[in-house]
């Protein structure tokens, strides 16, 4: 096993306990969330191995008799892997009921996510899913109005205006405040010219985290 100055030593121990199937699985996924992300603490919650950056809860995994978890935390990141169709049923965590290294996301996939899901750390973006349950319910965001020039751009690219018509209303909202808060007309444009090009080969704002 890889050493790291982050790796907690009952991590270790719990992984050793595993079943023999499962230890290459936590191992991966344990590898994969440091290279994504080095500056990850590593804990022990509620008896299994957790992932903590800037201290809030990054992800966990799970082993068990059968098969074994990973769980993404946040609603933001939770988000992303709706829209992506990531999401899997059968198992604690987000990704299903992992019985080998080969039921995982692509390594260059899982990569994105984690690194994405740092992102949404970073900016300040992020709400627990025990938060989020908890939390007052408030009115939904109002609807925000798409700057004339993209919408003359969109108009002029019939293939990202159908794209755009089909994305999500949070995909919508990603390009808009890109595109709403360039303080410069011409990094405005620039904006404008990327997102048709991006939409228009189906991608979202964020695309780069997904597929890096």
């Amino acid at each position: 096993m890889a050493t790291s100055s982050n790796f907690e030593p009952r991590i270790d121990a719990y992984i050793a306990k595993a079943k023999p199937f499962a230890q290459p699985i936590l191992i991966h996924l344990r590898e994969l969330v440091h290279k994504a992300c080095p500056n990850v603490v590593e804990s022990i919650k509620w008896s299994r191995p957790f992932f903590e950056y800037k201290g809030v809860i990054l992800g966990n995994m799970s082993a068990f008799n059968e098969h074994c978890s990973f769980g993404f935390w946040g609603e933001e990141i939770g988000a992303v892997l709706r829209e992506a169709s990531i999401i899997q049923d059968g198992g604690m965590g987000s990704l299903g009921r992992i019985t080998s290294v080969k039921d995982l996301p692509s390594n260059r996939q899982m990569l994105g996510l984690l690194k994405q899901s740092a992102a949404f750390i970073d900016s300040g973006n992020y709400t627990s899913p025990i938060a989020a349950r908890n939390k007052v319910v408030k009115a939904p965001k109002a609807e925000l109005e798409i700057p004339a020039e993209f919408t003359k751009a969109l108009k002029a690219n019939k293939k990202a205006a159908k794209v755009f018509a089909d994305f999500s209303s949070s995909c919508k909202r990603e390009y808009i405040e890109w595109i709403a808060e360039a303080k410069r007309e011409e990094t405005r444009d620039k904006r404008i010219t990327q997102a048709v090009e991006w939409i228009a080969e189906g991608k979202q704002r964020n695309w780069k985290y997904q597929n890096c």
